[in-house]
């Protein structure tokens, strides 16, 4: 048996969880980089399990029908946007979610919105174009924002942003927040002023995206919505790139209509080395760091093993795709 723990940049996942069971009764090999399709199809064609974090890597139909000895997916989360669940269940691979048990999303709670926090904090006060100069030989030679008394707009009050607003009364700000299901009631009960979608981007020095990518959410921020930001505000993205329209958000950036922005997601991840926002001075960016902590890493990895390890005794656990174990059985 061969197990494939993919997209391991860091080469965190021998090092953050315990993989001795799974590595005494079948052949486990990291892959420390991003896979292309056809890549992949040729690297992973002998592999029985593909060990997954969140969205780093796609598995469209295109490439489960060039993997002919897959047998098991492991994923984190109930669901897995860019894996073509129909596929792995026509060609009988089963699909195991992540527990969503307190340590991994104790760990998720903190890791993203403290990553959003410092990722707002090195924006406006240019943080890393500064840290640029100073390696060149350079010194200051940009001026920054205050946040206290400043007003933080929260695209979104789940988990984390509730934990943002948080952080804002600590650096006295004021907090607004919208989305199409929040009440004033809710946002109440964490002292946040609920307010209309035009308005939070109208009045908030500092706009941060809390939401989950879904329908409703996609493309949600574009033209209209950062015509409407002060011209001394920012944009802090570290939920999904796809929530904000990646051409219009350049070219607000280019025309200085907003000061900058801190993104650390993006609509293909890694994006190109020729991206535009890898040579704009008015944006500080982060290679999708928002859940990528010891304590996180190690929270899904466990889980992960346990899949497998489950997996290997004949008895899957958590499975996403119940029908895949009916045609596993069909075929014997």
């Amino acid at each position: 048996m061969k197990v494939a723990v993919l997209d391991d940049y860091a080469g965190a996942a021998l090092q953050v969880a315990d993989w001795s069971g799974v590595q005494a009764r079948a052949e486990v090999v990291v892959f420390d980089r991003h896979l292309a399709e056809d890549e992949a199809a040729a690297a992973l064609k002998d592999f029985d399990v593909l060990v997954t974090v969140r969205e780093r890597m796609a598995l469209p139909r295109t490439l489960i029908e060039r993997l002919p000895r897959l047998k098991l997916i492991t994923i984190i989360g109930m669901s897995l946007p860019n894996l073509d669940m129909a596929a792995a269940t026509d060609h009988g691979v089963i699909v195991a979610h992540s527990n969503f048990g307190a340590p991994a999303f104790r760990a998720v709670s903190n890791a993203t919105p403290e990553l959003a926090w410092g990722l707002m904090i090195a924006t406006v006060r240019h943080i890393a174009h500064e840290d640029r100069r100073m390696r060149e030989g350079g010194w200051q030679s940009t001026t920054g924002l205050i946040l206290a008394g400043k007003t933080l707009g929260l695209l979104g009050l789940g988990r984390i942003g509730k934990r943002m607003a948080q952080y804002a009364k600590v650096f006295g700000m004021e907090a607004i927040a919208w989305s199409q299901n929040l009440t004033r009631e809710a946002a109440a009960e964490v002292g946040v002023r609920r307010v209309e979608k035009a308005e939070l981007f109208t009045q908030a020095d500092v706009v941060s995206i809390h939401l989950v990518l879904s329908d409703r959410s996609r493309g949600l921020v574009g033209a209209r919505e950062l015509g409407l930001m002060k011209p001394t505000a920012y944009l802090i993205n570290t939920s999904r790139g796809p929530i904000v329209q990646e051409a219009a958000l350049i070219e607000a950036l280019r025309s200085r209509r907003i000061a900058g922005a801190g993104i650390d997601v993006y609509d293909v991840e890694p994006p190109p080395a020729d991206h535009p926002y890898r040579s704009m001075d008015n944006v500080t960016l982060t290679p999708h760091l928002g859940y990528v902590t010891r304590e996180t890493l190690r929270a899904f990895y466990s889980d992960s093993i346990e899949a497998v390890a489950a997996f290997l005794d004949g008895a899957p656990i958590r499975v996403a795709n119940p029908e895949a174990l009916e045609r596993r059985a069909a075929r014997g």
